[in-house]
C-alpha cells in the first residue's frame, strides 16, 4: 500500500457525542488492533526503499544504479492482480487454523520476516544483483500483507469506529516508516560505533527490522475474524475458489471501466503523485552527496519530516473541507510540485542543517497536502461496495507507477543535470497531471462523484 494520509469517508451519525467518547473510541479493542496492523504495513517499505538506498550509496554504488532500484517497487504496482487471489483462496493450515483474513495476515508477515532477513545477508558493493532479488521479495510480501490489512480493518470496524481506526492506521503506519527509516539508521549506527563493519552493521540494523515485523504477527494471533470475513466465507463456500477469483476481479474492472472517462482518470491517478516520485527517489542521494551525515538524514529528513507530514495532513484535511474536490486537488497539485524548487535552493546552499530542515518541512508539508486530497479522490471512485477492495487495489497500485516505472530514470536525469536543475525538472513533471486535471474538470468528471468527505 502507497503511505496512506486521510482517513475514509464517514456517514452520518459517525461522530462521536462528546470529547469523552472521541478518545474512547481509540480504546476500542477492535481500533487498537488495526493501530499494531498500521505499524506492520509501515514497517517495511523503506527497507526496500529510502533506507536500502542510503545503504547502497555509502556501499559507492553508482547513482544510475540507485535509481533504477525504484523498480524494485513493481510489486506495490502489480499488487491487483493477486487481490482476487488473496480475497477468495485459502491458504493451507493457515486458513483453517485462524480464519480467512487472519490466515492470510500471518502468511504474509511470516514471508516477510524472511525477506528481510534475505535482504540482510546481501552486501550492495559486490551483489546488486540478490540486492534488488531481495528487495524485490520484501515489496511483494509488504504489497500482500497490505492487502490483508486494508480488506481486515474495513471489515472489522463497525461504521462508527471506521475514522478512529483509519487515523490510528495512518499515524501508525507513519510511526513503522519512522522505525524503519531513521530508527534503523541510528541502530546501525549504533551497531557501527561497537567496532563491527559497516556491512556487518547493516546486516544486524536489517536484522533488528525483520524482529519488528513480530509486533504485527502477535497482533494478528491476539485478533479475531472479522464478522464479515466469516458470513463471505459461509455464503461462499459452495463455490469453487476459481469461481471465486473470477468474480471479485471480473466484476471490479469491469464495473470501472464502464465509467466517463475511466481511462483519463486513471491516467491521472499514475500521474498526479509522480512530482513526488520523481523527486523522492533521489532524495536520500542527494543529502549524502551534499555531506550530511547519516544521522542527520535520519534527524531531519525522517525526524523532521515526519512532523511536517502530520501537521500537513490535518491542513490537508482543511482544504478538502472548505473546498470542492476539484479546487482540492488544484491546491494539492501546485504546493506540491513548487516545493521542488526548496531541494534546488539547497544544492546551492549546501551543508546546512537548517537550511535541510526548511527544503524537508516544504516538501514533507505539501506532499502531505496533496497525499490527503488524493486519498480522499481514490476513495470517491470506488463507489460500488462489492467490488471496493479489489477497485482500491487497483487504484493505489497505478498510483505506484509513478516511483517505481516512471521514477526509474531519476539516477540518470541527476547524474546529466546536477542537483539544482534535477529539482526543477521534478517540479516541471507535474504539467502533464495538472493539464489531465484541467481536462477531467471541464468534462464533469469530479461533480459526477458527488461530495467527498476525508
Amino acid at each position: 500500500m502507497t503511505a496512506p494520509d486521510a482517513t475514509s469517508p464517514a456517514g452520518p451519525g459517525t461522530a462521536p457525542t462528546s470529547w469523552r467518547d472521541s478518545l474512547a473510541v481509540y480504546l476500542q479493542p477492535r481500533v487498537l488492533i488495526v493501530l499494531f496492523l498500521g505499524f506492520s504495513s509501515g514497517l517495511p517499505l523503506a527497507l526496500s526503499g529510502s533506507t536500502l538506498l542510503v545503504w547502497m550509496r555509502e556501499s559507492g554504488v553508482d547513482l544510475k544504479t540507485i535509481g533504477l532500484f525504484a523498480l524494485v517497487g513493481t510489486p506495490y504496482t502489480l499488487k491487483f492482480l493477486w487481490a482476487p487471489l488473496v480475497d477468495a483462496m485459502h491458504v493451507p493450515l493457515f486458513t483453517r487454523a485462524f480464519g480467512r483474513r487472519r490466515g492470510w495476515l500471518l502468511f504474509s508477515q511470516l514471508l516477510l520476516i524472511a525477506a528481510i532477513l534475505l535482504l540482510a545477508l546481501t552486501d550492495p558493493a559486490r551483489s546488486p544483483f540478490y540486492v534488488a532479488l531481495g528487495a524485490l521479495l520484501v515489496a511483494t510480501a509488504s504489497s500482500t500483507q497490505d492487502i490483508v490489512v486494508d480488506a481486515f480493518r474495513v471489515e472489522s470496524l463497525p461504521e462508527s469506529e471506521q475514522a478512529a481506526g483509519m487515523a490510528s492506521y495512518v499515524a501508525a503506519y507513519r510511526i513503522g516508516m519512522l522505525v524503519s527509516t531513521a530508527g534503523a539508521l541510528f541502530i546501525v549506527s549504533g551497531f557501527e560505533s561497537t567496532g563491527i563493519t559497516r556491512t556487518s552493521a547493516w546486516m544486524w540494523g536489517y536484522v533488528v527490522m525483520a524482529a519488528m515485523v513480530l509486533i504485527g504477527t502477535i497482533t494478528a494471533l491476539v485478533a479475531t475474524e472479522p464478522e464479515q470475513s466469516l458470513r463471505a466465507e459461509a455464503a461462499t463456500q459452495t463455490q469453487t475458489a476459481l469461481a471465486r477469483v473470477l468474480h471479485a476481479a471480473i466484476g471490479a474492472f469491469s464495473e470501472f471501466l464502464t465509467r466517463k472517462d475511466a481511462l483519463a482518470a486513471l491516467a491521472f491517478v499514475v500521474l498526479f503523485k509522480f512530482t513526488d516520485a520523481f523527486s523522492g527517489t533521489m532524495t536520500a542521494p542527494f543529502v549524502i552527496d551534499l555531506g550530511f551525515s547519516r544521522n542527520d538524514y535520519a534527524a531531519i529528513v525522517k525526524g523532521v519530516g515526519l512532523a511536517a507530514t502530520l501537521i500537513g495532513g490535518f491542513a490537508g484535511g482543511f482544504v478538502a473541507r472548505r473546498y470542492s474536490l476539484a479546487t482540492s486537488l488544484w491546491i494539492g497539485g501546485v504546493v506540491q510540485a513548487l516545493a521542488n524548487l526548496s531541494f534546488s535552493w539547497l544544492a546551492f546552499v549546501g551543508t546546512s542543517q537548517w537550511a535541510l530542515a526548511f527544503a524537508i518541512t516544504c516538501e514533507n508539508f505539501t506532499s502531505a497536502i496533496g497525499t490527503v486530497i488524493f486519498v480522499a479522490y481514490l476513495s470517491a471512485l470506488c463507489q460500488n461496495p462489492l467490488h471496493t477492495a479489489t477497485q482500491y487495489a487497483l487504484l493505489t497500485a497505478l498510483a505506484a507507477v509513478g516511483r517505481t516505472y516512471l521514477s526509474s530514470g531519476a539516477g540518470f536525469v541527476a547524474d546529466t543535470t546536477g542537483w539544482p536543475l534535477f529539482f526543477v525538472i521534478c517540479m516541471l513533471v507535474a504539467i502533464p497531471s495538472l493539464v489531465l486535471l484541467a481536462w477531467l474538470q471541464k468534462r464533469g468528471h469530479f461533480d459526477a462523484l458527488g461530495p467527498v468527505r476525508v
